[in-house]
């Protein structure tokens, strides 16, 4: 696998205070906004706005009052360890991706160039990995096979950067070339991950090496992993018979047991989900906002931020 240094790109200041304004588009989108900074505070949800594009926060006491609004534009966005990982849109006619690494101020730290369209953005717990996922082909796991992705890692101690994981050697399988990686999250050590590899139709969860370049096959059928903070569970979604466009349904696995677990969420949620804490998965729905459901399959879905997308919890 083919590894790279990325050089630290002149640092740009990209989020800053927002000021009071309704967010309007032509759809009629309006939220309420205060003034006031965008950081990487614990005890804040962070997302991107549905109406601006930007990123913006609320605390989790409150996640549907009034919003902060920076001027970072992502796709997708995630926080961890009082870091951000930003996946953009590159700039210029050819569809392209750009990883932004930005600190508690969302001040620009690194940005990588990426081919594709983005996808999935992760950081382990403590903000050193990082994980992005972009489509090359095609536009939906809807139909598998049907598409091509490119996943891959950095870490931002040493700069070792994989640009495609592709390469990893799967235990008991032989490397192909209609593998595809997608939806990392990793554990705790920032070296253990879990993500989706599907190869021949299929779609396995597998527990990857990032150091050695090594993978096992934990279950068929799952997608888009998210590791609990505690570690012992992990979120992802499976297909289930219903709704062709969107063909799955929410579960989490418990990685002692191995029994698996699906959730009160009925509708297909494609979406790699987050956990706001060890009890409670958020995901976004596309046009219905960030909601909220109990981890245990129990309970029932709660919006918790309305016109938003790609939710995580600022940490450290």
């Amino acid at each position: 696998m083919r590894r790279v240094l990325i050089v630290i790109a002149a640092v740009v200041v990209l989020g800053a205070g927002a000021t009071a304004y309704a967010l309007r588009t032509p759809g009629e989108i309006s939220v309420a906004v205060e003034r006031g900074p965008v950081e990487l505070s614990s005890g804040r949800l962070l997302f991107v706005d549905e109406a601006s594009g930007k990123v913006a926060s609320v605390p989790l006491t409150d996640p549907s009052g009034p919003r902060r609004v920076s001027s970072l534009s992502c796709k997708r966005f995630y926080t961890s360890g009082g870091r951000g990982l930003c996946l953009a849109d590159a700039a210029g006619p050819l569809p392209g991706a750009t990883a932004v690494f930005v600190d508690r101020g969302l001040t620009e730290r690194r940005r990588v160039e990426v081919d594709g369209v983005p996808n999935r953005a992760k950081l382990s717990a403590d903000g050193r990995m990082a994980s992005w996922t972009t489509f090359v082909t095609g536009d939906s796991y809807a139909q598998a096979g049907t598409f091509s992705t490119r996943t891959a890692i950095f870490d931002q101690e040493t700069e070792v950067y994989a640009s495609n994981v592709e390469g990893t050697s799967v235990a008991g399988m032989k490397t192909t070339n209609d593998m595809n990686w997608w939806g990392v999250t990793f554990a705790a050590d920032d070296r253990t991950y879990f993500a989706t590899m599907s190869t021949a139709g299929k779609t396995y969860l597998v527990r990857g090496d990032s150091t050695d370049e090594s993978a096992t096959t934990l279950r068929e059928n799952a997608e888009c992993p998210s590791l609990s903070p505690d570690g012992k569970k992990v979120a992802f979604k499976k297909r289930v018979p219903g709704d062709g466009a969107r063909p799955w349904r929410q579960h989490v696995l418990d990685l002692t047991t191995m029994v698996e677990t699906p959730l009160a969420e009925t509708r297909g949620i494609d979406d790699q989900v987050v956990w706001l804490d060890d009890d409670t998965i958020a995901y976004g729905l596309p046009g219905e906002g960030i909601w909220a459901v109990p981890a245990n399959g129990e309970g029932a879905p709660r919006q918790l931020v309305p016109h938003a997308s790609s939710p995580s919890v600022a940490t450290g």
